[in-house]
């Protein structure tokens, strides 16, 4: 993809598979995967199958989850965008969810918000995607507060393997 997104702190690029080292530094992390049905990454392998993945995302659906890097340092801190959804979650299909995933040592400083208010203005306003959604576990206190700082509107609570969790909305303004 051809997109690159830029922040005050950030920019947003296509994922490609020289970041799998920096991906597996943050998915290896029990703490990240405490709500992801706790299952960190074991095998850089499984990173690289990821990364093959999204890249098949952004040829099908002209979207998909982007790196984030810090424009002071230049490190990648995990990932951010947009993602054409088309398996059943909380019995929806083909829809578009907002997600973030950082390194824990990038928590708590506004990035995953930052680069999310940029993915629902190139969203709404460059893709005319008339809902955005997402879906945050119910106890992860963080990621329900960011969904609610950039306006997602809590609409339902479900169940996925007997996990709950929050379903988000948010209606495009301009359409």
């Amino acid at each position: 993809m051809n997109l690159i997104l830029e922040t005050d702190r950030l920019v947003l690029r296509e994922m490609l598979l020289s970041d799998a080292e920096a991906l597996f530094e943050m998915d290896r992390n029990p703490n990240v995967h405490q709500y992801l049905w706790n299952k960190p990454l074991t095998e850089i392998s499984e990173v690289h199958s990821y990364i093959e993945f999204v890249r098949e995302q952004y040829i099908q659906n002209n979207i998909g989850r982007f790196v984030v890097i810090l424009k002071e340092t230049n490190e990648l801190i995990g990932w951010t965008g947009l993602k054409y959804n088309t398996e059943i979650v909380n019995n929806k299909i083909d829809f578009y969810d907002i997600g973030y995933r950082l390194n824990e040592k990038f928590w708590k400083k506004g990035y995953a918000s930052e680069a999310s208010f940029t993915w629902l203005d190139y969203g709404f306003n460059v893709m005319k995607i008339k809902i955005m959604s997402a879906a945050a576990h119910t106890d992860n206190i963080a990621s329900n507060k960011i969904l609610q700082k950039i306006g997602m509107v809590l609409t339902e609570q479900y169940l996925e393997d007997n996990v709950s969790w929050n379903w988000y909305e948010l209606k495009n303004p301009n359409l």
